[in-house]
């Protein structure tokens, strides 16, 4: 009995440390530098690692955050990444950040999500509507009004938004719990697939007519391609 009872608690704990796992795999040493380079690297966390010898600060630096990004476009907001793209240091490291412009009188960075990190963003300038919606069944949504130095949290894979509410632009900076923490912006997704989902399938979940979902098609799928 005892045997049983040792082992139910020790698939729990395992259970329990595997959920507690909220972001990036820990590195093993003390960074692996990404490469493209497939020859001498090894592949870890999605990236080809740098022999560690060869690694130089250049690896762990990227400038330009300071430069507004170009908010000339139909959502009237642009994100500058700082990932593992950008930075080969971070891979494995489990954290990556990002600017976000917004134009004023409606600025957006429409309703998305993040499927590999939770993100924390802290206003600099400007005004900023935001907000989170919880999973099925509550759809509870989490909103609240920022000003410069206010800080608000994204929970991993809740679809979130920022809005400018302000005459003048803002400016937010975002810090994410992953390397590449990846985005899926909702519309953009739903009516600008590739191929495009069935337009029955999107009329009979919206609620719309089968014309009103071949033009959101139309439009999203002209802009994702």
């Amino acid at each position: 009995m005892k045997g049983v009872q040792f082992l139910v608690a020790f698939v729990l704990l395992a259970l329990a440390s595997k959920l507690v796992s909220a972001s990036d795999p820990g590195p093993l040493q003390d960074f692996c530098v990404a490469i493209n380079d497939t020859k001498d690297g090894v592949f870890v966390n999605g990236k080809f690692c740098k022999d560690p010898k060869l690694a130089t600060a250049e690896d762990f630096f990227l400038p330009g955050l300071n430069i507004p990004g170009n908010t000339s476009n139909q959502v009237g907001s642009m994100v500058t990444p700082a990932n593992v793209q950008q930075i080969p240091g971070i891979n494995t490291l489990g954290i990556s950040l990002v600017r976000i412009d917004y134009a004023p009188y409606g600025g957006l960075n429409p309703p998305h999500t993040h499927p590999r990190a939770t993100e924390i963003l802290v206003v600099v300038e400007g005004t900023l509507s935001v907000g989170f919606v919880t999973s099925n069944t509550d759809n509870r949504l989490f909103t609240k009004v920022l000003y410069p130095g206010d800080v608000f949290v994204f929970p991993e894979g809740m679809i979130h938004f920022q809005f400018n509410i302000g005459s003048t632009n803002a400016v937010a900076f975002a810090a994410l719990s992953s390397q590449n923490p990846g985005v899926i912006t909702i519309a953009n997704a739903v009516f600008g697939s590739d191929p495009a989902i069935n337009p029955d399938v999107l009329a009979k979940a919206f609620q719309l007519d089968q014309n009103i979902v071949k033009q959101l098609q139309s439009r999203f799928w002209w802009d994702n391609n």
